[in-house]
């Protein structure tokens, strides 16, 4: 122990006397590292000699971690008992000692000192953070410091000593990984015995409303155990009630910004409470506190977050009921806290941010909290120093060269006719007759009709198939093209194809199929045999009637023609070449006639693509 004094008062850093210390006074068996029982003498010969600097601290009125600071009268230095934790640290980082044995001397200084001695010692820690997070320190000794910081915790006022229990609970966050489940509340029990006492008999002289200070002050008994509602029907009825009531006085007396000016929070955040006084005789005051309000409303938006959070089971679950109320409520709450001054809207986005990631962890320990770390991929060293080459592939990666061999094997594969099928229409239109019945409850941003690349092939497949369906795109969108008796009767009758349509288009087709029965006609009536063959005509054929106004501008004379040579009785050799002639012109002019039609309908059809493509 004296040669540790000793060495504790030599100058310079640790590196240069540390290991020859422990091998002075233990005399181990390997120069660089002590075995186990070798560490076991050395940290009890460690705890004693710290707790002799403890007691010979206390003993002078001096604190702990600045007793034995003025080493020498030219020279300031550290005091004795961080001397001696740097030693000891400096050990444990290189291996030469066991890595547990500088978190049981922390353990044991601050189990020996006040909790005025208590904030030094916490602040070396806090300064040694990134020595103690290694990883061969941390495996030792995590649990010995959770159980440190969980001690000084306990030690602690939660009302009075707030910033110093900040302070641990951000050094454990920051200590242990994300994934470290020994902080977490896995199963979600609420701590129940943190109740909130208040009056339950009303003071005489106090001008209050007894009823809401009740009520008031009750619903604290829902906000500590929001669980005992969901299953109780008569206890969400009351809380319900008790929170109408609450907000409809939050309402009635709205806050000024003088008076958020006159509360300022930044000002009063060094003399923040956990918790709030639960006097008859405050209630005035805390009415008109902004951070009051903001306080309770907070926690009502924390139970409604709880309420709602995903990954529950079906019996946790509120009923649809109880989710109206809810989103009421919480709308309510949301606007008092927008209108509470000072910077209420800004307030609202930092609360709402928060319960926004809180669904995060709630997803993640329904999970079974997964680590977050990764372990790094290691790098493989080449043992000749030459790089390795890349394999070159045929078409220029494995997956194409694959490809092509497979080609190969299977010459019948592209060219299989059951590969590559063009779909009916009945068949393509499907997805887009569900969606438009009402009775699928599809959304509307969810329709097909919003997809541009089915539309456009939608729109050429019905080109060619379905030419009717097609010609109603102009007047009824991509959904008049649908088939109607893909539709049910309330959807069909809306893309039903008006009268005029419908007399046009009739009109159209049996004039075509009047023009060809004409041209059939009249070459049946005009076949000859030239070249020295009798000329025979067949003249029992009668003339059709028909109305002369349908046809198209070319057939009118035809039909002229076609009557002038059924009546006459004339010489037939005369008339034998001018019956042929005519015959060629009217079958050129039928074939002229549907030319056009064919290019009126693909001019329309294209017009119809150009909007979709």
């Amino acid at each position: 122990m004296e040669v540790f004094k000793s060495a504790i008062l030599q100058p310079g850093p640790p590196e240069s006397f540390a290991l020859q210390t422990v091998q002075e006074v233990i005399k181990p068996q390997r120069q660089t590292k002590l075995a186990q029982d070798e560490n076991q003498s050395l940290e009890n010969i460690l705890r004693l000699l710290l707790q002799e600097f403890v007691s010979a601290a206390v003993q002078c009125g001096e604190k702990v971690m600045q007793y034995g600071q003025s080493i020498d009268a030219n020279e300031t230095s550290q005091g004795h008992i961080p001397r001696l934790l740097d030693i000891v640290l400096y050990l444990c980082e290189k291996e030469h000692i066991e890595g547990g044995m500088i978190f049981q001397l922390l353990e044991d200084l601050t189990e020996m000192s006040t909790m005025k001695n208590c904030k030094d010692i916490f602040g070396y820690i806090e300064s040694k953070q990134d020595i103690l997070g290694k990883q061969e320190l941390f495996a030792r000794g995590k649990l010995v410091m959770l159980r440190t910081c969980n001690q000084l915790l306990r030690r602690l006022s939660k009302a009075n000593d707030v910033v110093f229990c900040g302070r641990i609970l951000m050094f454990l966050a920051h200590f242990f990984p994300l994934s470290e489940r020994s902080a977490l509340n896995i199963k979600g029990v609420f701590n129940t015995s943190n109740e909130t006492k208040y009056e339950k008999v009303p003071v005489e002289g106090i001008c209050i409303d007894f009823n809401f200070y009740e009520t008031f002050w009750g619903l604290q008994d829902y906000f500590s155990n929001p669980a005992s509602i969901i299953h109780s029907p008569i206890k969400w009825k009351k809380f319900t009630s008790s929170l109408s009531v609450v907000l409809n006085t939050f309402e009635a007396q709205p806050l000024s910004d003088e008076e958020g000016d006159a509360n300022n929070l930044e000002e009063e955040a060094v003399n923040f409470s956990i918790k709030y006084l639960t006097s008859s005789k405050l209630m005035g005051l805390e009415l008109k506190d902004p951070s009051f309000r903001r306080h309770v409303l907070v926690q009502c938006l924390i139970l409604f977050n709880y309420l709602k959070a995903p990954g529950k089971g079906e019996k946790d679950l509120p009923s649809e009921n109880m989710k109206d109320e809810i989103t009421s409520c919480e709308e309510r709450v949301k606007k008092l806290i927008e209108l509470t001054p000072p910077k209420g809207k800004e307030f609202l986005y930092k609360i709402e941010h928060i319960l926004e990631r809180e669904k995060n962890w709630v997803w993640w320990k329904r999970d079974g909290c997964p680590p977050y770390e990764k372990q790094p991929t290691e790098k493989k060293v080449v043992q000749d120093g030459s790089k390795k080459r890349k394999p070159r592939w045929r078409l220029g990666n494995k997956e194409l060269s694959q490809l092509w061999k497979w080609a190969d094997q299977n010459p019948n594969a592209l060219t299989d006719p059951q590969r590559v099928q063009t779909p009916s229409i009945n068949e393509y239109w499907k997805p887009l007759a569900e969606d438009m019945d009402p009775s699928a409850g599809i959304e509307a941003e969810y329709h097909h009709k919003n997809n541009r690349v089915y539309c456009w092939k939608g729109l050429r497949l019905s080109a060619r198939q379905d030419l009717e369906g097609f010609s109603k795109f102009t007047e009824y969108g991509i959904e008049g093209v649908v088939p109607p008796e893909l539709l049910p009767p309330d959807v069909r009758s809306k893309y039903q194809a008006k009268p005029t349509d419908r007399s046009k288009r009739g009109k159209k087709e049996e004039a075509k199929n009047t023009a060809n029965q004409v041209e059939e006609n009249q070459i049946a009536t005009s076949a000859t045999e030239i070249d020295g063959e009798s000329i025979r005509t067949d003249t029992t054929t009668t003339p059709m009637e028909f109305d002369a106004a349908a046809l198209p501008q070319g057939g009118t004379s035809n039909s002229d023609e076609l009557q002038k040579n059924n009546s006459s009785d004339t010489d037939i050799g005369q008339e034998a070449g001018q019956l042929e002639t005519d015959a060629d012109a009217e079958v050129e002019a039928g074939i002229i006639d549907e030319t056009d039609a064919d290019a009126d309908a693909d001019a329309d059809a294209d017009a119809d693509l150009d909007p979709v493509g």
